[in-house]
């Protein structure tokens, strides 16, 4: 089959389209035919080794030292199971379905074997599998944030990062949960976060949140430019940071010293009352009732994933990049 691979950590022409073996799925597996992933700024990270100084040695004995230990990155996707092993219940050959590989990546590549029980739901309907594979990342680490947050009807919320991936997500999920929605973007994508549904943008070139003074219930700060330093004063409800390092240690400083309650780091790390497939679940029925719309920047075919994440690299991707892979988007 073919697969991007990465097989050092570099600039994008490191990505190399090759023939690898087609994978087998175990017995609790499916064999996923992927027709279309994406390319998220965490993947850039991984395939560039772009962290912080202090987490060099812990990310390479994780990821690899030399090298990538798994080299066909890519995590989320969409795609019909072409096989089940023998155990498998959930589903059946011929299924669309959607989800993310999670930390195991594996995506950039025509086909994946997936556990029946992973974070993976039958694609929402009449949605195309390039609509389909955008949904994943930015909508379950949108989702889970804000649920954390409390976020319901009356609430005000402030969204820093408005039109990324994540930011697209917020501003509808937000919108959906009833809030008033402040969303924080450059001024050449105002008319667009508005028609998302954002009551109010803030161009970010122009004017500093921060400085301004006003107080929200919620700050949710996708992008990762602002510090609890520096809004401790601006919220009343929950301060969350999807970027956050070293966050459990962080949270548990602030909620002691401040009283202040904060939400950070991985999306999954969040406790909340619904389970990840719950979540998964969820923006799949939002999507089939148009609540919440992928919001897609570019599409590249697999043979010009290079290209994409040099586009992805520059920072100013508007929604998700996707990747299709064969005919059938």
């Amino acid at each position: 089959m073919k697969a991007v691979l990465c097989t050092t950590y570099g600039s994008p022409d490191v990505l190399e389209l090759s023939e690898v073996q087609k994978p087998t799925p175990k017995d609790k597996e499916i064999l996923i035919k992927i027709h279309a992933t994406t390319v998220t700024s965490g993947d850039c990270r991984i395939r560039s080794f772009n962290v912080p100084p202090m987490f060099w040695l812990p990310g390479r004995l994780m990821l690899g030292l030399t090298k990538p230990k798994q080299p066909i990155l890519g995590t989320e996707f969409a795609g019909e199971v072409a096989a089940i092993g023998k155990d498998v219940t959930r589903f059946k050959v011929g299924d669309a379905v959607f989800g993310s590989s999670v930390y195991n990546f594996g995506t950039y590549a025509e086909y994946l074997c997936m556990s029946e029980d992973g974070f993976v739901a039958i694609k929402p309907r009449h949605a195309t599998y390039t609509a389909a594979a955008a949904i994943p990342f930015g909508g379950f680490t949108a989702l889970r944030f804000l649920t954390k947050g409390n976020t319901q009807p009356g609430k005000s919320v402030l969204i820093n990062g408005a039109s990324g991936a994540v930011g697209t997500y917020a501003v509808q999920l937000a919108k959906y949960f009833g809030a008033e929605v402040t969303a924080v973007c450059s001024g050449k994508n105002a008319h667009f976060v508005h028609s998302l549904g954002a009551d109010h943008v803030i161009d970010y070139t122009k004017e500093d949140f921060v400085t301004r003074g006003q107080t929200y219930d919620i700050i949710f700060d996708v992008h990762g430019s602002t510090t609890f330093s520096q809004v401790k004063d601006l919220f009343n409800d929950y301060y969350l940071h999807a970027v956050m390092v070293n966050a459990a240690i962080k949270v548990a400083w602030y909620a002691l010293t401040t009283g202040k309650k904060v939400a950070g780091g991985a999306a999954r790390s969040l406790d909340t009352q619904r389970t990840e497939i719950e979540d998964l679940i969820m923006l799949q029925q939002l999507v089939e009732l148009g609540e919440i719309t992928p919001v897609i920047d570019r599409i590249y075919p697999l043979e010009q994933i290079v290209e994409a994440h040099r586009y992805v690299d520059t920072g100013h991707k508007k929604g998700v990049v996707v990747i299709t892979i064969g005919e059938n988007q």
